[in-house]
């Protein structure tokens, strides 16, 4: 185990940078005293793929990612064989017979372990991140279900591989899909959202050394404004972040219009969002 409370999960991921809401402190402290994985859903940016990388830092743990995406596959998720030093291996052995042949390239050096494999295999700690996991195909979910249920993994010409230390394991989503309720079940669930504005203003304040108080507070104001209106893409913390980052660099001391105006494509990543928000912003009512 890696957390001793929930108070040691806020304390410790704060010294990587990640300040961590009590809900969040507490399903991370949850997941990693039960042994169980940990589905993160939100919205993009708010801080999901952060949050495995923080807990990677914190436990001294080697962190492993799978990218979810579609047409992503067994062999990209689990492990391949590589084809290429198995056909070398065969040509080298031309005066063996098969079976002598089959039982060495079906071995350890010709193996190509992916994520998921990597991740059961070996002692040192791990974090595995499956990241965006409802953009895979739900055929890969069965897969997901087989080793996160038992963390083992078959593998046809060597045998069973079966973690002798479990990984922590955070499996993100942003919801466009919804996921099946077999893998839920093996999950504790944490929904991120965003994050009120005393925990962004210390966010900001974290994350952008040099900025005064006043225009953080300024920044975190204006992007709630924008999260109230009705937009194709609101901001994140992330885009919060870029956005204080970017003002720094600028040299404004204050948020007035034509700050904002200038800078709104950092915050806004549509067109039509921009004049929007050029339209219906109301600094002096902020």
């Amino acid at each position: 185990m890696v957390f001793t409370s929930v108070d040691d999960v806020s304390a410790r991921l704060a010294e990587t940078g990640y300040l961590a809401s009590p809900a969040v402190a507490t399903t991370v402290f949850l997941a990693d005293r039960l042994g169980k994985p940990l589905l993160v859903e939100g919205p993009a940016g708010v801080g999901k793929t952060e949050l495995a990388k923080a807990v990677a830092a914190v436990a001294g743990a080697r962190l492993i990612r799978l990218q979810c995406y579609e047409g992503v596959d067994e062999s990209r998720a689990l492990y391949e064989w590589n084809h290429a030093k198995q056909l070398l291996r065969i040509s080298a052995g031309r005066d063996e017979s098969w079976d002598e042949t089959r039982t060495d390239i079906f071995g350890e050096e010709f193996l190509l372990p992916r994520p998921l494999l990597t991740a059961i295999r070996g002692d040192d700690p791990k974090v595995l991140l499956i990241d965006e996991t409802d953009k895979a195909d739900v055929e890969v979910e069965g897969l997901l279900l087989e080793v996160l249920g038992d963390f083992q993994v078959t593998v046809p010409e060597l045998g069973t591989v079966t973690a002798t230390r479990r990984p922590f394991v955070v499996l993100t989503s942003n919801a466009t899909r919804e996921l099946s309720e077999a893998l839920r079940r093996r999950c504790l669930f944490l929904h991120i959202g965003f994050p009120d504005a005393e925990l962004e203003r210390r966010i900001v304040r974290l994350r952008v050394p040099g900025i005064e108080a006043a225009l953080a507070e300024s920044v975190v104001r204006v992007v709630g404004a924008l999260r109230a209106m009705d937009l194709r893409k609101v901001p994140s913390v992330a885009e919060t972040i870029d956005w204080a980052r970017t003002l720094l660099a600028l040299g404004a001391g204050t948020l007035d219009e034509t700050v904002v105006r200038d800078s709104l494509g950092v915050v806004l990543k549509h067109q039509d969002d921009i004049q929007k928000a050029a339209a219906k912003l109301d600094l002096d009512a902020l």
